[in-house]
Parts: structure tokens; sequence; C-alpha cells
């Protein structure tokens, strides 16, 4: 799968999630920009400009929902896709996920395939209509 030059975001308070969800992305050809909680990520977030951002959701001081929740309020960044991360594959948590504006959900440990499926999905529209 060639994803090269799409722009992901992965914001996880793990640095084994964090390492690995950089690796397969990097092998796929994506440029890859990490953070370690919210606060890291929106500090970095309007300098990078990432096409897609996966956010997990247990994390400290600022957790998923509401990273993405403030992510969704800002005008540049609302159609942004957010992909929450979770260890927890409950229907509670992808409803609020849902509530706080993300685009979908992904359960931990998660595999490269599901990972760059979910990066594929998300920004191959956006691929599509930079052609036209």
């Amino acid at each position: 799968m060639n994803l090269s030059g799409i722009k992901v975001m992965v914001i996880d308070d793990s640095n084994t999630i964090r390492r690995s969800a950089e690796i397969f992305l990097a092998q796929a050809g994506c440029q890859v920009v990490l953070a370690e909680d919210g606060f890291d990520a929106l500090a970095k977030i309007t300098d990078h400009a990432p096409d897609l951002i996966f956010v997990d959701i247990m994390m400290p001081r600022l957790d998923g929902y509401q990273t993405c929740a403030l992510i969704k309020k800002n005008p540049r960044l609302k159609a942004t896709p957010v992909i929450m991360l979770s260890s927890k594959d409950g229907l509670f948590d992808r409803a609020r996920g849902r509530l706080a504006g993300s685009d979908e959900y992904l359960t931990k440990p998660f595999t490269k395939e599901s990972l760059l499926r979910s990066v594929a999905s998300h920004t191959q529209s956006r691929q599509l209509s930079a052609l036209d």
C-alpha cells in the first residue's frame, strides 16, 4: 500500500504505540508527526497540518475525547479525519468517540494492515479530489 505524501499525526502517551505506528506508517510512505498527549498535539498540529490524526482515548491531562473535540472545533481542522485508538472495544467508547466528532475507532493493539487501511480509507477521497 503506497500512502506516500500523506501526513499522519499519532497522539498516544505510550512510546511503544507511537513507535510501532510510526514504523508502519513510514514504511507505507507517510510523513509521521508524533505527540505524547493532547497538549503536545495541539501545540504541533497547526505547524504540521496533518491529513489524518490517530488519538489514544486514555491519556493523562487531556484525554482523547477532549483532544478530538478541540480539533473538530477548530475551523481549519474540522475536516481532518480523527481516528480514536483504544484498548477497549466497548460500544460506549465508540458512541462517546462519535459524539466527540471522531471518524473511526480502532482497537489496540492494531495491526499494520488495520492502521494503513484506516489511513487509506480516510484519505483516498482527498487524493482523488486533488487529482481533479
